[in-house]
C-alpha cells in the first residue's frame, strides 16, 4: 500500500479542521461489496474522502476528527489469524495508522457507542452513497435511510470540496501518472484496431495495457463503433470498415487518482473526407476550449464557446442556417451536443460528485439550465488554479433526437433536416483531455496523447494484426 507523506495528511486534517471550528466529524470508509455471495466479491475501492484525510485502502474503516477535544481515531479490525491464512500477513491497521499520523484505533463496535455519546445536533457527515454508510447512521444516529442525505452537513460538504479542489503538487504528480497510463491504453487501442474484429477484443487490450503499468479502470470502458450513444459499454459489435470506433477509457493508479481520455478514430485506419469534416470541427472545438479557459473564466461560458464554434462550422456545411446567437440561445447545438463540456476529475472521475453536484460544479446562485446539453454541464462554476478538469466537447449525430425534433417542428428555422439524413450512419466523435488550471492559464495533464488527424492515421498505418 502506498501513501502519501504522513505529514501531507496530518496538513489535510488540520486544514478541515481550521474550515470546521468545532463539532465531530465522521468521515465513513466503505466495505466489501457482495456479487452474488457474501464471499464473492466486487474490486474493493475505498470512499475518497477516508482516502484524502487517511489514505488507508482497507475496507470497513471509519473515522473521528473529535474537534471540541482535538482527538482523531480509526476504527477498524486488526488482521486475525484466519486472515492471515487467507489473505497473507499485511501491516498492521495500527501501523498503517501511525504512518498518517494517527496514534488511536478502536475496534468498529466502539464506534456506535461513541457516536451516541456526542450531541447529534454537533456530528456533521457526508452524504451515504452506499448501504454500510446508511446502516452505520441509522444504527448510531437513528436517521431513517430517506432522510439522511438531506441531514448531511452542508458546512462539512462545503468545506471537503473547497479543499478537495485544489490539488496539490503531489496530486497532480499523481494524477499524471495516471494520465500517462491512459495515454498507453489508447494507443494501444489504435494499434489493436481492424476490420473485422470484435469491440471485445480491443477491449481485452485496454484492459491488459492498464494492467501492465499496474492501474485500475477508473470508470466501465466505453468503446464503441455506435459512437452516438454516449455511455456505451456494450462491446459485442463487429468492427467494419467505414466506421469510426469512439474509445473513452481511463486508467486509476495505485494512488487512486483518475484519468479520463477519449479519442475517436476509423476502424480501417484512414478518415473518410465526411469523417475529417466533423472531426476537425470536435478537434477545433476541445483546442479552442483549453487555450479559452483559465483562472477567472466560467466554466458555463467555455461550453457556450465550444456551441458557438459547432454552429459556425455547421452553418459551413449546410446543416444549420440563421442567427449563432439565437442558435444558442434557443439550445440547437445540443441537440448535436446533449452533454456537459467536462467536469472535475481528481480521486475520483467526476471528483467529488457523491457530495452532490451542485456544490461541485455550480456556485451559490447559479442556476443549471434545463435546456439539452446544458443541463447536462457537470461543471459551470468560475475555474480557479488548482482545479483539474476534463474538456471533452463531442458531435453525435443521433437518428432518434433528431427525427424526434423534426416530428415536433423544432428548430425548423435552423436545422436542414434533410441535410442530416445524410449523417445518420456517421456514429460520433469525441476528443477529451485532462486540464490543470495554473496561475497564469492552463496546462494539458500528462503526455500529448495522438488526435490529429495525421497522427492517428500514422499509428493506425503499423497496426497489429
Amino acid at each position: 500500500m502506498r501513501l502519501f507523506d504522513k505529514e501531507i495528511y496530518q496538513q489535510r486534517r488540520e486544514a478541515l479542521k481550521k474550515a470546521m471550528g468545532k463539532g465531530i466529524l465522521l468521515i465513513m470508509g466503505n466495505g466489501e461489496a457482495p456479487m452474488n455471495y457474501q464471499a464473492n466479491t466486487y474490486h474493493f475501492r475505498q470512499n475518497s474522502n477516508f482516502l484524502y484525510y487517511f489514505g488507508i485502502a482497507q475496507p470497513d474503516l471509519h473515522a473521528i476528527i473529535d474537534l471540541d477535544n482535538d482527538t482523531t481515531t480509526i476504527y477498524g479490525n486488526e488482521l486475525t489469524m484466519d486472515d492471515i491464512i487467507w489473505m497473507g500477513e499485511v501491516a498492521s491497521l495500527s501501523s498503517l495508522a501511525a504512518n498518517v499520523g494517527v496514534d488511536v484505533v478502536k475496534s468498529p463496535d466502539a464506534l456506535i457507542e461513541d457516536l451516541k455519546a456526542y450531541p447529534k445536533k454537533s456530528i456533521h457527515f457526508l452524504p451515504p452513497y452506499r448501504i454500510e454508510h446508511q446502516t452505520l447512521l441509522f444504527d448510531a444516529l437513528s436517521i431513517k435511510h430517506a432522510d439522511q442525505a438531506a441531514k448531511a452537513s452542508l458546512k462539512l460538504i462545503k468545506a471537503v470540496i473547497a479543499q478537495r479542489s485544489i490539488k496539490s503538487s503531489e496530486e497532480i504528480e499523481e494524477m499524471e501518472k495516471a494520465v500517462n497510463i491512459t495515454k498507453s491504453m489508447h494507443v494501444r487501442a489504435m494499434q489493436r484496431t481492424k476490420e473485422e474484429k470484435y469491440e471485445y477484443e480491443v477491449v481485452g487490450d485496454i484492459l491488459k495495457q492498464c494492467k501492465n503499468y499496474h492501474g485500475s479502470l477508473a470508470y466501465g470502458v466505453i468503446f464503441s463503433i455506435n459512437g452516438q450513444v454516449l455511455h456505451n459499454h456494450h462491446h459485442d459489435n463487429l468492427m467494419v470498415s467505414g466506421r469510426l470506433v469512439l474509445n473513452d477509457s481511463g486508467a486509476e493508479n495505485d494512488m487512486y487518482y483518475a484519468g479520463d481520455i477519449t479519442r475517436t478514430f476509423p476502424v480501417n485506419g484512414k478518415f473518410t473526407q465526411k469523417q475529417k469534416e466533423i472531426y476537425e470541427i470536435v478537434l477545433e472545438m476541445e483546442k479552442s476550449c483549453i487555450e479559452f479557459i483559465g483562472p477567472g473564466v466560467k466554466y458555463y461560458d467555455a461550453h457556450l464557446h465550444a456551441n458557438s464554434i459547432l454552429i459556425e462550422r455547421f452553418k459551413a456545411l449546410d446543416l444549420l442556417k440563421g442567427d449563432t446567437s439565437e442558435m444558442l440561445a434557443a439550445g440547437v447545438a445540443g441537440m448535436f451536443m446533449p452533454h456537459g463540456l467536462g467536469h472535475m476529475i481528481g480521486l475520483d472521475v467526476h471528483d467529488m460528485e457523491d457530495l452532490g453536484e451542485q456544490y461541485v460544479g455550480y456556485e451559490d446562485g447559479q442556476e443549471r439550465a434545463t435546456m439539452l446539453g446544458l443541463k447536462s454541464l457537470r461543471l459551470a462554476r468560475t475555474l480557479q488554479p488548482g482545479f483539474t478538469l476534463t474538456v471533452e466537447p463531442g458531435i453525435y449525430f443521433i437518428p432518434q433526437l433528431i427525427e424526434k425534433y423534426k416530428s415536433e417542428g423544432k428548430f425548423m428555422d435552423y436545422v436542414n433536416y434533410d441535410k442530416l439524413k445524410e449523417y445518420y450512419d456517421f456514429g460520433g466523435i469525441r476528443i477529451e483531455d485532462n486540464v490543470l488550471i495554473t496561475e497564469d492559464g492552463r496546462r494539458v495533464l500528462g503526455e500529448p496523447i495522438p488526435k490529429e488527424i495525421w497522427e492517428v492515421e500514422k499509428i493506425m498505418k503499423r497496426r497489429e494484426a
